[in-house]
């Protein structure tokens, strides 16, 4: 295998890997007011104490998740920098927007404890939804459109504008990795809480997994008809079939299988993505001459050599230590396990009767 090829797969398993584990992390971010609204629970407290159980079943792992997609940035900068350069600089508004969303998502989850006013933390939520529902859609209307091909003269540069990005099958895309990543957060969460959050989320799984396999089909049969091949068929079948599979472990109460089928139906969708983009990277609709391709956007023969040699190293470190980290805290979580707001003790002498701050 030619060393273009073999780093054009690894930047699909880094992309799988991204979707996969950070889609449940968007999921549960756009599931926040939903199963963690006032509409589910019995009074404010417990809608606070559900909002935090949903919060820190992904607490542990979603920046480490996030790593996978600087990892993948990365290896397409090193190993293909013509792509890098006309996809970045083609694509440089969304993928700012994305880069501003992740960072005030970030921000919402340092930040929501800091204070004990509803207000405060109402703010932060809206902050945590609103950074998982735009890079969820903005990915796959990213993705998307490198598949259907995008407009690119003879330099490799990008001619098109942000509207031309906005085509139906790219619109599509963006919706169906979004209901997506909601079904594959909300099984997520059935598999790591218990009582009615858990039971709430099995509900929600079922009717997003519905809106996820028609869009995700009708999206796969609009690129396969433009760009499939015989194999990209049957990966795509094979997703739907992953689809099916979670939708129906999760109606019997088996989340792990579910969770297993909805990481697979959305890795097989990358994988059908980068299957019908081979030997292509970034297809050109201008004219079919100009696209780029594994080897006239690759690196040098030096270059590669050494990139592998450092991913052959350094890759199973990693994975060893993400799969510790999802090991450690394994165990599901209830309201029972949230502990209530306490007020620190008023300071000795102080007559007034106001309280300090609350910590939570």
């Amino acid at each position: 295998m030619e060393l273009t090829t073999f780093w054009f797969i690894l930047i699909g398993v880094l992309w799988t890997g991204y979707f996969v584990l950070e889609g449940f992390d968007f999921g549960v971010g756009l599931l926040l007011p939903v199963l963690g609204g006032r509409r589910l629970s019995r009074d404010a407290a417990d809608a606070e104490k559900r909002r935090r159980v949903l919060l820190n079943t992904i607490g542990p792992v979603w920046d480490g998740n996030e790593v996978w997609v600087i990892t993948a940035a990365g290896a397409t900068f090193a190993a293909f920098p013509n792509w890098y350069a006309t996809m970045f600089s083609g694509f440089y508004l969304p993928l700012l927007l994305v880069l501003v969303a992740l960072i005030v998502r970030n921000l919402g989850f340092d930040y929501r404890h800091k204070r004990p006013e509803a207000q405060w933390k109402a703010r932060w939520d809206l902050a945590i939804f609103w950074g998982s529902l735009v890079p969820a859609f903005v990915w796959g209307l990213l993705l998307t459109n490198i598949v259907r091909g995008v407009p690119i003269d003879a330099d490799m540069e990008f001619t098109g504008d942000v509207l031309s990005l906005l085509d139906p099958t790219a619109l599509l895309g963006g919706l169906a990795f979004t209901a997506l990543f909601v079904t594959h957060g909300a099984i997520f969460l059935a598999l790591k809480t218990d009582g009615p959050v858990r039971a709430q989320a099995r509900t929600v799984a079922a009717v997003a997994g519905v809106a996820a396999a028609g869009l995700a089909v009708a999206l796969l049969a609009v690129l396969g008809s433009a760009h499939g091949k015989p194999v990209t068929w049957v990966t795509s079948g094979a997703a739907a079939l992953a689809l099916v599979t979670a939708l129906a472990a999760n109606r019997v109460g088996r989340e792990g299988r579910a969770f297993i089928g909805t990481a697979a139906a959305i890795g097989l969708t990358v994988a059908t993505y980068f299957v019908m983009l081979f030997p292509d990277v970034m297809p050109s609709t201008s004219n079919p001459a100009w696209s780029l391709t594994t080897e006239n956007a690759a690196s040098t023969e030096y270059t590669l050599t050494v990139m592998t040699w450092v991913a052959v190293v350094f890759t199973p470190v990693v994975l060893l230590y993400q799969g510790w980290t999802y090991w450690v805290f394994r165990k599901r979580l209830t309201t029972r396990h949230i502990p209530d707001d306490v007020a620190p003790a008023t300071p000795a002498g102080d007559a007034t009767g106001v309280t300090g701050p609350v910590r939570t």
